[in-house]
């Protein structure tokens, strides 16, 4: 054995061809003293070896067989690869790696827009498979834009607004489970409930639907529960965080089911888990907390000391936490934390040293996370796993247009046809603009996609109000991405029952198979009043405009033509399937009867 220049070098013999002494003197002048090898004598060598080869024993495992004379050119191609592996990580292979952002075209954009200039940390738009809304500028008090999607193009100086708070709006959400019902809140310290009408406004709407009185000071956020149904929460200026019950006929809510005041800030974020069980807010004293939304008890707290966290975000089902934030020398940080332990963050990623705040969007589906800077024109993403590094940077969008506010489109919206796994509505005050940005995994084939497309969270509560007070708590309906495999429309709750009540079964030929929580497909009935139709004519007719229907336009790319087919397609397929079940039935039918003839017969 010898050692030198920090390795270990294990002497192999060779078959004896011509004296080495030169070699084995080189050897040693390369730093390696006479006295460090040991075992093997001069004579021994010189009798018996042509040449002193070595194997490395690095620290690195190179274990490769080299001329012991060459140490020192072994040693700096270890220091080498160290370097290049520092700089360029390993390959990760994954099937979003390739991931890139497009930007729609200019007639696809919404223009002229006037943007709201509020200095809130907030997105400013909201967006479903049907609306975008966005909060704008009012002379009298705050109003947000509700606009059709597919009315894309120049806006109408004169277009009618929501306009019903006092003060200026600063955050609004649409109802997960109600695709025409949207919740705002605003500095007059007041919550409202809008009901937005199928067919287009003509007018500024004014009157809500409820509103919502318990903070004293301005309220800055609002968040629905993303399982149960009309259960919100909001945050305001006062400290608080207030939980509010809608299932009640009451327009006017003086009195929150659960206020809790455990913070000594103002909140910054609100997040809740996958099912809804758990809350986790950041506030102003730099603090990340983890609450139990119905008893109001914080479960978990994180000292944020070299961490400033602005925004936080539930990880989906990986029992973790990404906050985003600043550090102590006031670089942008993304920081994971466990959700278990908040005592020190799992990991740690600088960005750069810009001021905006960063805000996450985390798709539980594809386990990647984006990130998108207020002031900045790009947005980067990362693709998010249990173990470490936790976070695997895959590349970013660039765009020299900064962003205002962001919006994203639900999964249930997306072009699935293009595999699109993600949509942005970028707001861009300095042009009046709204700019969707789609995020598409490159294919070739424009068939549905299942690899990239699982089950996601549907339209249809899991839980009503009642149901989630008590204790409950239950995963997301899931439902397919794959097209008319699941209706877009909202879907109305049926009335709460006591669990005491009963509940009436259905008549046999009238019942239906219910699975995964979807709603079943809407069946012909068999006797219409020819009235009955009419008005439903009249009511299709009311929301026609330009000339098609809101709820269906016309497909504009080869690509909506193509999705619209595929609908037909699925369509005409749930009827046949439908026909055979009747005709099934109708044959039971015909054999009980004939059954029963015979029983009577024999009587």
């Amino acid at each position: 054995m010898a050692q030198g220049l920090g390795e270990t070098w294990m002497i192999l013999p060779c078959w004896p061809s011509r004296t080495v002494e030169s070699r084995v003197q080189g050897w040693l002048d390369e730093g390696v003293a006479e006295g460090e090898v040991s075992g093997i004598g001069s004579r021994t060598l010189l009798g018996t070896k042509t040449g002193v080869v070595g194997v490395c024993k690095n620290s690195q495992r190179c274990d490769q067989t080299v001329q012991a004379r060459d140490c020192r050119l072994h040693q700096q191609e270890h220091r080498l690869k160290s370097r290049k592996m520092s700089w360029h990580p390993q390959y990760r292979s994954s099937k979003f790696r390739h991931v890139f952002g497009k930007p729609a075209s200019k007639e696809n954009c919404y223009d002229s827009v006037p943007i709201t200039h509020s200095v809130q940390d907030n997105h400013f738009c909201a967006v479903n498979p049907y609306f975008i809304a966005v909060v704008t500028e009012c002379s009298c008090g705050g109003a947000f834009f509700v606009i059709p999607l597919h009315q894309t193009g120049k806006l109408d100086p004169h277009y009618p607004k929501v306009c019903g708070h006092k003060g200026n709006v600063l955050d609004i959400k649409w109802n997960p489970f109600n695709d025409f019902e949207i919740a705002s809140c605003s500095e007059d310290t007041t919550i409202k409930i809008w009901d937005i009408p199928k067919q287009l406004l003509t007018k500024n709407l004014t009157a809500c639907k409820k509103e919502l009185i318990g903070h004293t000071r301005r309220v800055g956020l609002v968040e629905w529960h993303p399982t149960a149904a009309n259960i919100l929460f909001s945050s305001g200026y006062d400290y608080k965080v207030m939980v509010w019950n809608l299932d009640t006929k009451e327009s006017v809510i003086m009195n929150p089911v659960r206020t809790i005041g455990c913070h000594q800030g103002v909140i910054l974020s609100m997040s809740f888990n996958t099912n809804g069980s758990l809350l986790a807010t950041t506030c102003k004293d730099r603090k990340i907390r983890i609450l139990d939304p119905r008893a109001g008890a914080v479960l978990q707290e994180a000292n944020c000391m070299g961490h400033r966290a602005n925004k936080v975000l539930f990880l989906g089902d990986l029992n973790k936490l990404l906050s985003t934030g600043t550090s102590r020398w006031n670089n942008r940080q993304l920081a994971v934390w466990d959700q278990d332990n908040l005592s020190v963050p799992l990991s740690e990623v600088d960005l750069d040293g810009s001021s905006g705040v960063l805000f996450p969007f985390y798709d539980v589906d594809t386990n990647m996370l984006y990130v998108v800077g207020k002031g900045d024109g790009n947005i980067r993403y990362y693709e998010v796993s249990a173990d470490k590094p936790h976070l695997s940077y895959l590349t970013e969008y660039r765009s020299l247009t900064p962003q205002k506010g962001i919006g994203i489109m639900p999964k249930r919206g997306l072009d699935v046809t293009s595999c699109e796994i993600f949509r942005f509505y970028k707001l861009i005050t300095t042009k009046g603009l709204i700019e969707p940005i789609s995020m598409i995994v490159p294919r070739r084939s424009e068939s549905y996609q299942e690899d990239i497309y699982p089950p996601t969270a549907g339209a249809q509560p899991s839980l009503t109000a009642q149901e989630w007070l008590r204790g409950m708590n239950k995963g997301p309906v899931l439902v397919s991405l794959r097209p008319c495999s699941e209706l877009l429309s909202p879907q109305p709750l049926l009335p709460e029952r006591p669990p005491s009540e009963p509940t009436t079964p259905f008549n046999q030929k009238e019942k239906l198979v219910v699975e995964d929580g979807q709603k079943p497909f809407s069946r012909v009935e068999e006797k219409v009043p020819r009235q009955a139709a009419e008005r439903r004519l009249e009511e299709k007719k009311t929301r026609l405009t330009n000339g098609f229907d809101i709820e269906c336009p016309p497909p504009k790319t080869e690509n909506e033509l193509l999705q619209m087919f595929y609908r037909q397609q699925e369509e005409i397929r749930r009827l046949r399937e439908l026909l055979t079940q009747r005709e099934v039935q109708a044959k039971q039918l015909e054999l009980e009867v004939k059954n029963s003839r015979m029983n009577s017969e024999r009587f």
